[in-house]
């Protein structure tokens, strides 16, 4: 079982600074009021109103955007035992898996795993977002958590066919870069269908293809021995089958001579 223990220490962002102080300050004027009990009077009211609406809102905002951007980084995806691997070739220099190369981008590396798995569009945050809480069942209550490396990559499957959109988000398919490439235009109604991945086999590679099964080590297939009355119709069952004649060997061109 491969396991991810990243610290997500580098995600405490001055969001985060600015949750904990409100959460701090109101807990302090409740905490005032509740020991001194003074009177109730204008100025009391307003610190409460701090105490109770203000600062709390400002914290639980600040604290649910920080959050929210934590989860786009790469090193919280990869905190889960099931995502070891990918999350270690994604950051492996030497990787050349269309994960690792994308990862390596300077513009978007660290966040490489949010940004090519965002669904893309106006509401593509929220329902990425959303999607993801699909993730925290599944690993939690769902089985997820407690299955080993191999058991996850039978398992674990995408839920719906990578769409071609999230790489022309960066890859756009109208500049003339994109449409020098003969592969390109001939393929383009199936790309913009989803019919043909941008991340197969056939074109760019998968982006972990130490998760496809046809990539892994097979195991050997043992067939069975023919029956004995098999052997006795075919003699041995060792012996080859009988081929085609060789063909005759050809003539030397260059000792042929030139034609009529």
């Amino acid at each position: 079982m491969v396991q991810c223990g990243s610290s997500m220490d580098a995600n405490i962002t001055w969001l985060t600074l600015i949750a904990l102080a409100a959460i701090v300050a109101s807990a302090t004027i409740l905490i005032v009021y509740l020991v001194k009990k003074p009177a109730l009077d204008l100025k009391m009211k307003l610190w409460l109103l701090l105490g109770l609406a203000v600062f709390p809102f400002l914290g639980a905002a600040t604290s649910t955007v920080a959050g929210m951007e934590a989860t786009t980084e790469r090193e919280f995806c990869g905190s889960c035992h099931v995502m070891g691997e990918h999350f270690a070739d994604s950051s492996d220099p030497e990787s050349q898996s269309l994960a690792a190369r994308h990862s390596r981008n300077p513009f978007f590396g660290g966040r490489s795993c949010y940004v090519c798995h965002a669904d893309y569009g106006m509401y593509g945050y929220a329902l990425t977002k959303a999607g993801g809480m699909r993730h925290v069942y599944e690993y939690n209550l769902g089985g997820y958590g407690q299955m080993t490396m191999e058991e996850a990559k039978k398992a674990i499957h995408l839920l719906k066919p990578f769409d071609n959109l999230n790489c022309r988000q960066c890859h756009t398919a109208s500049v003339h870069d994109w449409r020098r490439v003969p592969d390109h235009e001939a393929l383009k109604a199936e790309l913009e269908s989803n019919k043909v991945s941008c991340a197969s086999a056939g074109c760019h590679g998968f982006a972990h293809p130490f998760f496809k099964a046809e990539h892994r080590p097979q195991a050997p297939i043992l067939r069975p021995a023919p029956p004995s009355s098999a052997m006795n119709t075919l003699g041995s069952a060792a012996a080859p089958l009988p081929g085609p004649a060789p063909a005759a060997p050809r003539p030397n061109a260059s000792a042929a001579g030139p034609g009529p």
